[in-house]
């Protein structure tokens, strides 16, 4: 520090313990881009944000190769992508990676994958020799394209969040479930929360301690994916409302036996509420002749086609507004741990 010759400090010349401040960085705004997996479904998020949906057209070459057009500037904008694993999911993946890359090429702030359900999600270890975890390769394809963030739901194992280097939000469906079943099961101080497999027996768990209820497993011995051997169940649901919960349903054979062995046991009323409705093979018609009184799902996934195929039995819980306010939420830099336990308001 320079001293004049009267021995007083110039108060123009800086004091060497100032430290410059850069002034605040304005927030980008957020564009919100559809892929073709659930476009209704990211309209309804971005209309929840008070925005619409930006501008990207996707098309294929007379060889099946994808193409992605961003048709605005995402320049230092903050992007959000959502694109769920349905329908053609290895087109679908395909399809975000390229939007991804195409937005971050194209400099965006960040990007972020909004993935209601994430694909191979029960490829999540090495279960038997030679066996490959796709969920680890999912989680590297997405950071190497340049996702710079990832906001999921009920992913089908926690640590599928491990395989990632970069921040992953897993939200849960359980306060839009526990919301649907006060509003729509009359008898739900009645009931049971039935677990179809041991794995979903936290889950259930959660659900019911919240609700103040028991709570019931089945355990399940399979011979081969899909085909179950034999079910025990575990737990009284004699003249109770039995209320099954699962995270996935895909061919509905585990699911349509478990009601059987639930009405078998002497269950009043059997119940089905499910986050993803992958609903493949005869999954519609099982549950078209089950006995289940409603079978719910959430609408990760589109499911236009099984409510015309079975509409007295279908039901479906809408969580855009979840996703919506995650979105809000991270982009504001706020927390999401509210929505762990509270469902945002419509």
């Amino acid at each position: 520090m320079t001293i004049p010759a009267n021995n007083k400090p110039n108060p123009k010349s800086p004091s060497p313990l100032a430290v410059t401040v850069s002034p605040p960085r304005k927030m980008p705004n957020i564009k919100v881009f559809s892929g073709s997996s659930h476009p209704d479904f990211a309209s309804d998020v971005a209309a929840r944000l008070g925005t619409s949906l930006g501008k990207v057209v996707t098309k294929k070459f007379s060889n099946n190769e994808t193409c992605v057009e961003i048709g605005e500037s995402v320049r230092g904008e903050d992007v959000y992508i959502v694109q769920t694993g349905s329908g053609d999911i290895n087109d679908n993946l395909m399809e975000l990676l390229i939007m991804i890359n195409a937005c971050k090429n194209a400099s965006a702030a960040r990007v972020t994958a909004v993935m209601p359900c994430f694909p191979y999600a029960r490829q999540d270890k090495k279960d038997r020799s030679r066996a490959p975890i796709t969920a680890k390769l999912v989680a590297n394809m997405l950071t190497i394209a340049g996702a710079d963030h990832i906001i999921t739901m009920d992913l089908h194992a926690s640590q599928i969040q491990g395989f990632f280097d970069i921040p992953v939000d897993n939200l849960y469906a359980e306060p839009a479930v526990l919301r649907w079943i006060r509003e729509n099961v009359q008898e739900w101080q009645n009931s049971v929360i039935v677990s179809p497999d041991a794995g979903g027996a936290k889950r259930v768990t959660s659900i019911a301690d919240r609700l103040k209820v028991d709570f019931a497993i089945i355990h399940k011995e399979r011979k081969k994916a899909n085909e179950i051997d034999r079910m025990v169940l575990v737990g009284d649901v004699k003249n109770r409302v039995a209320i099954l919960v699962d995270d996935m349903a895909d061919t509905c054979g585990t699911a349509c036996k478990a009601a059987e062995k639930l009405s078998e046991a002497g269950a009043a009323k059997v119940y089905m509420i499910c986050t993803h409705g992958v609903f493949s093979g005869p999954a519609v018609s099982r549950i078209y002749s089950s006995m289940f009184e409603r079978f719910v799902v959430t609408n990760t996934i589109p499911q236009d086609e099984a409510i015309k195929e079975c509409p007295h039995k279908m039901g479906i819980i809408d969580i855009s507004m979840i996703f919506a306010e995650a979105i809000r939420r991270t982009h504001n830099g706020e927390s999401v741990s509210y929505l762990f336990t509270y469902v945002p308001l419509s």
